[in-house]
């Protein structure tokens, strides 16, 4: 019995110790390159002084990774002979920005850490935390490790991505198939405090919505007729150069810029959140942060699997 006691007991350990190596961790580079998450920070707070949005811009390109296929970079690939990029999915073309800045924030990082250790998977788990940061948001501990894929799939990112004409039901089902529940969607949401849509995006909002503020509307239609301007911008809360709870005050108000935005305040199972958001700054700061490491989380490649990218655009 003892021999046999000893090899589980081994057995158990081993596997014990492999879990906990090859899982994501905010120390990962503590040994590596400690030099990388100090200069991803750097070019990161350049980047958004320069252009507020490009906050907005960084943090999306995260979520948008993340929901297709898991946080692996795939978002950042071009399109290749063996496949076609996300970038031309219909909830990212023309629409997702900000690649160049990760391209500079590659070679930096490449540049002080003598060689390509750090995935662009991980790079873009940094700069949605660090642009949340800049402009004023919470801040948590990115859990790191990531390496990245070898392909990309447009037809999945069309399918699976989000929409701005979701229901409640159609969103958080959409959530659910990524592991994520309702109040990672509500805390999630709260992301577009930071961001500006086209006019495109919301127009079946402002002209054809019952549950809108008619003072709301008629201000967006000021710069969104129902025929032209499609590229022309408006904000989704009065203070979108700050990472703040206006989004969800605008929500109470019934002044949600897009149909997905409003049906979190409408009557349903989301509306509690909503309110504890809107009166509770510090409660939706540590569930963002929260509902961020638990969505870097989903599909995570680790250990052997993919690779490192020396071109974020490009498999090696």
């Amino acid at each position: 019995m003892a021999p046999r006691f000893i090899f589980l007991l081994h057995a158990f350990l081993s596997l014990a110790l492999a879990t906990t190596s090859f899982s994501l961790s905010p120390k990962f580079y503590d040994n590596v390159c400690p030099q990388a998450l100090p200069a991803i920070k750097k070019v990161v707070e350049a980047a958004v002084h320069r252009e507020p949005r490009m906050g907005a811009s960084l943090l999306r390109l995260h979520f948008h990774d993340c929901f297709v296929n898991g946080c692996d970079g795939s978002l950042l690939l071009d399109s290749s002979s063996a496949f076609e990029t996300e970038k031309n999915a219909r909830g990212n073309f023309n629409s997702v920005t900000g690649f160049e800045v990760v391209d500079q924030i590659k070679a930096e990082v490449d540049r002080v850490c003598g060689r390509p250790v750090v995935s662009c998977a991980d790079i873009l788990a940094v700069v949605a935390r660090d642009s949340v940061v800049v402009l004023g948001g919470p801040t948590w501990k990115v859990r790191l490790g990531r390496r990245d894929s070898t392909t990309a799939s447009r037809a999945l990112a069309d399918s699976v991505l989000p929409s701005a004409s979701m229901d409640l039901p159609a969103l958080i089902s959409n959530f659910k198939n990524q592991g994520l529940n309702k109040r990672d969607l509500v805390a999630l949401s709260g992301g577009h405090t930071i961001k500006l849509s086209q006019c495109v995006i919301f127009r079946n909002m402002i002209y054809n919505a019952t549950n809108i503020d008619p003072v709301f509307a008629k201000e967006r239609r000021a710069t969104c007729s129902r025929t032209s301007g499609n590229t022309n911008l408006a904000p989704f809360d009065p203070t979108p150069a700050r990472f703040d709870t206006a989004y969800f005050k605008n929500l109470v108000k019934e002044r949600g810029l897009l149909t997905s935005d409003q049906a979190l305040f409408n009557g349903g199972s989301t509306d509690k959140l909503v309110e504890t958001y809107n009166k509770n700054p510090n409660a939706f700061w540590v569930d963002f942060g929260k509902s961020m490491i638990k969505m870097g989380n989903i599909k995570s490649l680790t250990r052997n699997q993919g690779q490192i990218r020396v071109n974020c655009r490009n498999v090696n």
